[in-house]
């Protein structure tokens, strides 16, 4: 490999699993939290400059604009996966072809769902049972969201085949630059403009398009096993086939788990707008919280698909207990900081309105405690299902969603009309434990399959 390839790609098929996770999780994790800061910035610009209903109305999205924007990344992510297993084969070519032909699939994908749900988006908050004290505020914001979906695949698309070659630290610039751009457009937008939510969501599409044009830049002078040759952008059916096979089930995991959301955050809904916010601003924490998660689940990814493209399934153990065990000890260290802070930062959301305040925030504390308690099941939900899609194998996490979609039903429908909000906050641990009950057998079963299959070439 050339000087440049070498700078811009990292192999995780030699050496200490442990270290080399480290190594590529932290920026991502670095990535992350910049992108969650800025989201947090969103939540605290509008709660604290437009009030706890642009906030509330602003949460209430959350769970339809998970589903929608979910897929988006998913299916992204599941296209890198052939681009990475080929890099670990070191088949450039068809590495490149899948790059190609994921740029197609992309496109195409972008339009028909900026169509669709721009089209549904007011009929969709109305049978979310959005209340009408927020509806405007909801509506204002996500609408806005939907219209950047292009802006969601440029990011992720070159994002994701970037991080497929192993290079973590590239997309963490892109993402600084981002969250940079997207607090000053709040800022201008909300503050100086006066344009309420729109500004929030408008800030947000714009700094992800910027994020996007720039990851292409890096990959025409940086990322040469990148360069897409002529003759690699001829159309090949089969090369669709592939990608559909891991995009489509990763995309539709994200969706079909966010059909719980949605009708989890339709039960919140009705019980009035003092909860929605509450779930809103605690939400907002969390996320920022789990990003360890995230960060540790996508290097499952890659480092599964290049460890099976390199056949070398004997590192899949290594890697996945490295990883179980680094989040096993960040989930006890946050749980603490949550119980003893979590008031402390959901209250950054909300002005001194102090009853509505206080209630608001007792409320957001207690979300933030029941749900890092349960932090352990969620590392194993992350690290084992992308360690079974890196390994080729992303139709099962569609089941996984789908175990994640049920216990939020359930709560739902069981739990919030019984005991009110306190239910409400036991809906992602049991979703959590739901999906690992069926994650752990099946990574089992893909791992004989793996070696099976690699001892008969």
């Amino acid at each position: 490999m050339g000087k440049t390839k070498k700078s811009a790609v990292k192999d995780l098929t030699v050496g200490s699993p442990l270290k080399l996770i480290i190594e590529f999780a932290f920026p991502l994790f670095c990535g992350m939290l910049f992108q969650q800061f800025y989201n947090l910035v969103d939540t605290l610009i509008v709660g604290r400059f437009l009030g706890p209903l642009a906030l509330a109305g602003v949460g209430s999205t959350g769970a339809i604009n998970f589903m929608i924007i979910g897929f988006c990344m998913g299916v992204c992510n599941g296209f890198a996966i052939p681009i990475s297993q080929r890099f670990g084969a070191g088949d450039y070519s068809s590495m490149r072809k899948f790059f190609s032909h994921s740029i197609y699939l992309s496109a195409v994908f972008a339009i028909v769902m900026t169509v669709i749900v721009g089209i549904f988006c007011k009929q969709i908050l109305i049978a979310m049972q959005t209340p009408s004290d927020i509806m405007e505020y909801a509506y204002n914001y996500i609408i806005i969201i939907f219209i950047g979906i292009p802006t969601t695949y440029l990011y992720n698309l070159f994002s994701a085949a970037i991080r497929a070659l192993g290079d973590s630290k590239a997309p963490v610039v892109f993402l600084v630059i981002s969250s940079i751009i997207n607090i000053v457009l709040d800022l201008i937008f909300i503050v100086n403009f006066d344009m309420g939510v729109t500004g929030a969501s408008l800030a947000t599409v714009i700094s992800q398009g910027v994020s996007g044009i720039i990851a292409i830049l890096y990959i025409v002078k940086k990322v040469e096993l990148l360069h897409i040759k002529k003759r690699e952008w001829e159309i090949d059916l089969h090369y669709f086939g592939i990608l559909c096979k891991m995009g489509l089930p990763m995309g539709l995991q994200y969706s079909i788990t966010a059909i719980g959301s949605v009708v989890l955050q339709t039960a919140v809904n009705s019980l009035g707008s003092t909860y929605v916010a509450a779930m809103a601003a605690g939400g907002k924490v969390l996320i920022f919280f789990e990003c360890p998660f995230d960060a540790l689940g996508s290097t499952m990814a890659t480092y599964g698909g290049q460890n099976v493209g390199a056949a070398k399934p004997e590192r899949l153990n290594k890697g996945l207990f490295a990883a179980s065990a680094i989040g096993i000890i960040y989930s006890l260290i946050a749980f603490v900081i949550l119980y003893l802070f979590g008031d402390v930062f959901t209250g950054f959301f909300l002005e001194n309105d102090v009853e509505l305040r206080n209630e608001i925030v007792a409320s957001g504390r207690l979300y933030l405690i029941i749900c890092s308690a349960f932090f352990v099941f969620l590392t194993f939900v992350n690290c084992v299902r992308f360690m079974i899609q890196g390994m080729g194998y992303s139709m099962l996490a569609i089941f996984a969603g789908v175990m994640e979609m049920v216990g939020r039903v359930l709560v739902a429908f069981v739990m919030v009309p019984k005991i009110g909000f306190m239910g409400a906050c036991f809906a992602s641990p049991i979703a959590w434990i739901f999906a690992d009950l069926f994650l752990i057998p099946a990574y089992f079963y893909v791992r004989k399959k793996v070696y099976d299959m690699l001892k008969k070439k």
